[in-house]
């Protein structure tokens, strides 16, 4: 079992998170490949994608250079399973507690889903990594700086949910430091070339954008 890099180092190289839902076991480490080619460093594979565990352990065992974990985790009881697997990330549409929590405890890189302030302190509090903003349709840029102006500054906001290569730099302005990206990046049946373009797409719209 492979323990992967830090959130820290691979969050560093690449603020961006690949959603893979509905990627399978035979296609993970080619359309893995394509993301580290292009520069990503934390790959998410969604539990109601075909067999989850088995495509996160084969990314984790194949890139060791990237933190790999699971997305839309939503029991406690699947915490352990996915750190068996290899996987050092959990990632969740919303906040719950006990999962934050037991993520913590193993030691596992953890970024809820949250929409409000409310929400957001309560998963920093129970020990969440950062904070998944979603869904970002909900959560216009605007929004995004008012919870940026009373978070703590070290907290990592991580719009999700239609994002686009074209609507990046706004929320970066806003106080975003980083995005899940998932259907424009991959979806089922996309050929590994494909994500490879998109995902050079959103490195390079990344690279443009400013912090303000």
């Amino acid at each position: 079992m492979t323990k992967g890099v830090s959130f820290e180092t691979a969050f560093a190289a690449c603020p961006l998170v690949a959603i893979l839902r509905g990627v399978r076991p035979d296609e993970a480490v080619q359309v893995g490949q394509a993301l580290i080619d292009a520069g990503f460093a934390l790959l998410e594979v969604p539990l109601n994608s075909p067999d989850p565990l088995a495509s996160i352990a084969a990314l984790a065992r194949q890139f060791p250079q990237a933190l790999v974990g699971a997305g839309t985790v939503l029991r406690v009881q699947d915490v352990a399973a996915i750190r068996a697997a290899g996987g050092r990330m959990i990632v969740a549409p919303n906040f719950n507690a006990d999962v934050v929590r037991e993520a913590a405890r193993l030691e596992m890189t953890c970024l809820p889903g949250v929409m409000s302030a409310t929400e957001a302190f309560a998963a920093l509090d129970a020990g969440a990594t950062g904070l998944k903003l979603f869904p970002a349709e909900m959560i216009p840029p605007a929004a995004v700086k008012a919870l940026r102006a009373v978070l703590p500054q070290a907290t990592r906001l991580l719009p999700v949910g239609g994002i686009v290569t074209a609507n990046m730099a706004t929320y970066r302005a806003a106080g975003a430091d980083g995005f899940g990206i998932g259907s424009a990046l991959f979806k089922p049946g996309m050929s590994a070339g494909n994500v490879r373009d998109n995902a050079h797409d959103f490195i390079a719209a990344w690279n443009g954008t400013t912090r303000t």
